[in-house]
Formats: C-alpha cells, structure tokens, sequence
C-alpha cells in the first residue's frame, strides 16, 4: 500500500485534498482525522503538517508526500523533489529598513536575519559568502526590525505591500521560487508512478480544453498551423465532401483567441469543452 503524506491545515491543505480527489483517491470527510485509507485505491494518507512532511517521507516513514518546496528546502531532509504540482507559488526575499544602510546581500554580513526559514536563508546567503545571524520567527517576520530583534528580515512576497507597511524595502536578489511539489524517500515504491500519472493528469485537465468545430477543408492547414494540438489534431469527414470536423487540445487561457483566429478561416459551430481528467 502507498503511504501518502498530505497537508492537514495552510494553504496547501485544501487544493492538494480538491487535486487528489479530481485525481480518483478519496479523501477524509473529518477534519480531524489523521489517518484514512483509500482501499480500492490501495493508498493511505496521513495528513500531517506541511513543515513536517519532508522529514516523514526523507526518512522513508512515509512513501510519498505534497509540501513545499521551500518546506522541502528547509527541512535539510533526504527527499527528493519529483513533480511541481503548480499551486501554492510563492518568492522568497530579503527586505531591509527603506532608509538604512543595507541595500545588497553583501551588507548583511554580521547582520541579524529575521526569518521563519534558516536552513533555507542560511543555505543561500552562505553560497554568496555570506555569513550572518539568523533569528527563527513562525509566523511573520515583518516586525522583526522594528522591534529591535533583527536588522533584515527574509519572507515570502508577493505583492510586497506588507513589508512596505513595515517601512521595509526589498533588496538583493530572489531566494527562492517555492511551490507546491511531490517528493519522495530513497525507496521508489512501485505506487509512485501511478499517482504521478494520475496528478499530472489532473493538471492536464485544468491547463487544457477541447475544441471542435467544422471547417471548409482548404482551410484545414492554416487551423492547423493555428492549433496544432499535443500530437496532431483529429480530422473527420462530414457528409458534405468540402467541410472537415476537427478535435484539438488547446490551452484553456487561450482558448477565446485561439475561437477568433478559426472563426476568421471560416470555422463554424466552434465549441470549447472541460476536460475532466487525462493521460498523455
């Protein structure tokens, strides 16, 4: 049986639970319960929390697991990364007093670093031959200067409006881009693949959509050259000898412009359907 591990709370929780159901596995009903077997599945998740995940499954405790990859990174734990499962972005940098005295990686030699990530932080300013004190926060770290507990802080940013809050400014260069990602231990158990299959069906399904529509066929080229799809698209004749039926993948975020493009060669009846699950 594969053993899974799986985020049981923050913001990895609840779309790795929505991605593995659309992927076949069924979940738990109960918030609280740590432990639930998938039997026809022939897996068992063990919900657990996301810092601690990589060292589960590093340890080959556990077969498999969602994190981060910054929780991954951090952790200092054998697994290994095998998939980006594309939720949960987030970038990691460094931010300083607006009006201080440090404004590059360099400066913060000596200095102390706020930060709810050391091994991470500690890892990439030592590769810059940096060597500084660390100061381990959970939670946010944005306060940290201004309370007098650090000089620097390193966090996730996204807009950066927060720190700016803070009267701090981002500096130096990108720590890290993290994501959501599937790891494992040093055992490959033969379930891993299937799962790997599975989910990467299931972001097949969510980047992707499927086109028909008619078209006169001397036109079938340039649809072509507009939509090629994965492979090839698949062509069918119709009753009427000058019109073809044509089926295509095409990016969902593309979609529209790709319906205008056909419609302008002559397309007709073009229709966009979901995909609920793939394998490619």
């Amino acid at each position: 049986m594969l053993r899974i591990a799986v985020p049981n709370k923050g913001s990895l929780s609840e779309i790795a639970a929505e991605m593995l159901a659309e992927a076949g596995y069924s979940g738990r009903r109960d918030s609280r319960t740590l432990v639930h077997t998938d039997a026809r599945n022939d897996v068992q998740f063990f919900y657990l929390r996301p810092r601690d995940i990589a060292t589960y499954v590093g340890s080959d405790a556990l077969d498999v697991g969602i994190t981060g990859r910054d929780l991954l990174l951090d952790s200092g734990s054998d697994a290994s990364e095998i998939a980006e499962l594309d939720f949960a972005d987030s970038t990691f940098r460094f931010a300083a007093p607006a009006a201080g005295d440090i404004s590059e990686i360099a400066d913060l030699k000596g200095r102390r670093v706020a930060t709810s990530y050391p091994k991470l932080v500690d890892d990439f300013l030592r590769s810059h031959g940096v060597e500084a004190t660390l100061v381990q926060l959970d939670g946010a770290v944005e306060s940290a200067v201004e309370l007098g507990v650090a000089d620097a802080v390193a966090d996730v940013v996204s807009t950066g409006a927060t720190l700016r809050a803070a009267g701090l400014e981002i500096f130096g260069p990108v720590i890290l881009e993290s994501t959501a990602v599937l790891i494992r231990g040093e055992y490959e158990h033969p379930g891993i693949a299937r799962l790997l299959r599975r989910l990467r069906g299931v972001l097949v399904a969510r980047k992707y959509v499927l086109m028909d529509y008619d078209l006169p066929v001397e036109q079938l080229d340039a649809a072509i050259a507009v939509a090629g799809g994965i492979e090839s698209p698949t062509v069918s004749p119709l009753r009427d000898e000058k019109w073809v039926a044509v089926r295509v993948m095409v990016c969902a975020d593309e979609a529209n412009e790709v319906m205008d493009r056909l419609y302008d060669l002559g397309a007709k009846a073009i229709l966009v359907t979901a995909i609920h699950a793939a394998r490619l």
